[in-house]
């Protein structure tokens, strides 16, 4: 697939020594994909990704690989609170939660999937640290959304995704459960919301009932789905 260079001047140099290890997955939550260009190239707007996924299918690349993108803001993920540093940022087309959410097109998740392989064949990301905005910032953010297709990325390696074994339980609850996948557990709501709003998205209501925790439980003691 062809890469349209697009540079965008809001990045700054990676700490001396940061190793990628981190896959990061917006959505733009803008009216449409020209907005969402002029934005992360405008200087005063501080924002960008390192990609950008046009619902066509089409990819931008605005900032280098080697430099920091400035596209998670307040985060943490396993103990990692500049995300920016040590993350790849991409970014798809779609209006969000705001001005319309609709689901992916075939189209760029194809074109996402191509990207992602290729990242992921160049840096030591594990397949845990492929996360969404609302995963790192569960307090802030929603994207990119329970109408993402996680699940689909994880066939193809991309990311994980729960095997939830009957009747398997666990000592843990969801707070120490949450903690050990990566998550910011101080507003835990909030974090049990967001790990909803991937993996359990028919109610996503930031209670841990039965079927949150047991997805929970397979992810922490590694039940994952096979390969299809």
């Amino acid at each position: 697939m062809e890469i349209i260079e697009t540079p965008s001047p809001n990045f700054d140099a990676r700490p001396a020594g940061a190793c990628i290890d981190m896959l990061v997955i917006h959505y733009t939550g803008m009216t449409d994909a020209a907005a969402a260009l002029e934005r992360m190239r405008d200087a005063a707007a501080k924002v960008s990704s390192h990609y950008f996924i046009g619902e066509d299918g089409a990819i931008y690349r605005l900032v280098d690989e080697a430099h920091r993108a400035w596209h998670a803001g307040v985060s943490f993920w396993r103990g990692i609170t500049d995300c920016n540093a040590r993350s790849i940022g991409i970014e798809l087309q779609n209006p969000g939660h705001e001005f319309g959410y609709r689901d992916f097109p075939d189209a760029q998740m194809r074109a996402l999937e191509w990207l992602a392989l290729d990242i992921l064949s160049r840096h030591p990301i594990p397949p845990f640290s492929v996360v969404g905005h609302s995963d790192i910032a569960p307090a802030r953010k929603m994207d990119p959304g329970e109408r993402f297709d996680w699940k689909r990325l994880a066939a193809r390696n991309i990311g994980i995704w729960p095997e939830p074994a009957s009747g398997q339980e666990t000592d843990l609850n969801a707070g120490q459960m949450l903690a050990a996948l990566g998550y910011q557990t101080s507003d835990l709501d909030a974090a049990v919301t967001a790990f909803q709003r991937r993996y359990r998205t028919g109610t996503i209501d930031g209670e841990a009932d039965a079927e949150t925790l047991a997805l929970m439980a397979a992810l922490v003691q590694g039940r994952l789905a096979p390969d299809p």
